[in-house]
């Protein structure tokens, strides 16, 4: 697997310092599964910023500020403990799985296990549910040699490619590849004949077609 496109400086520093929303999160934790340069990069963002933590001097506290903070853990461990999602059952596998962690555990499974749900034309997606509102992922699955309708975005969108590839322009998006696209991007990738294409598609905002019919659609796809 030969990845060409991958994670920007900005995404790594918020997914090590713990800032990203859950979305965003999913998508930068499942490419980092299959990418091992950007696993190194956001090693080195880890080392650098433990070595500026430990160059700064202490200074004191106020007692409610402990207090506050142990308030707040007891808050998350609340939060984790409600939470449905629950970690997938090993399965024995000759070849590695298409999806990998942790997208695999929010899908319930691999590939073979997963229902479809159609957006017509030979598209289909499955919402992916998450605990966090301010983002929207789904997996898509686009037919071999097909175009996703044009469309521009509302805000951020982050498309990672597990399986199959897709051209958007003259860029090439293969499984692992992230592309990063914001609201001064139009575009119309298309998917590469031979192999439907499946990606991870995140977003924090709705996507602005410029096909009529796909904007009277949309309310119903929610997309």
């Amino acid at each position: 697997m030969n990845i060409r496109h991958h994670l920007s400086d900005e995404l790594l520093v918020g997914f090590a310092s713990g800032t990203l929303e859950e979305g965003w999160r999913l998508a930068v934790a499942t490419h980092l599964a299959l990418c091992p340069n950007c696993r190194a990069r956001l090693t080195l963002m880890e080392d650098a910023a433990g070595e500026l933590f430990e160059s700064i001097s202490p200074v004191p506290i106020e007692v409610s500020s402990f207090d506050r903070l142990k308030q707040r853990i007891r808050n998350g461990e609340r939060n984790r403990s409600a939470s449905p999602r629950q970690p997938t059952e090993a399965v024995k596998m000759v070849s590695p799985p298409t999806i990998p962690e942790p997208l695999r555990t929010y899908l319930g499974g691999d590939l073979a296990d997963l229902k479809w749900k159609s957006l017509g034309r030979g598209a289909y997606h499955i919402p992916i549910k998450l605990a966090d509102r301010s983002t929207t992922a789904r997996l898509l699955r686009i037919p071999a040699g097909k175009p996703v309708p044009e469309h521009s975005h509302g805000g951020r969108e982050l498309t990672l490619v597990l399986r199959g590839s897709f051209h958007d322009g003259e860029l090439l998006f293969a499984r692992g590849d992230i592309e990063e696209a914001d609201a001064s991007v139009e575009h119309q990738p298309v998917a590469t004949p031979g192999q439907d294409c499946i990606c991870l598609a995140v977003t924090d905002a709705p996507l602005r077609f410029s096909s009529w019919f796909m904007r009277l659609l949309q309310p119903v796809l929610r997309i």
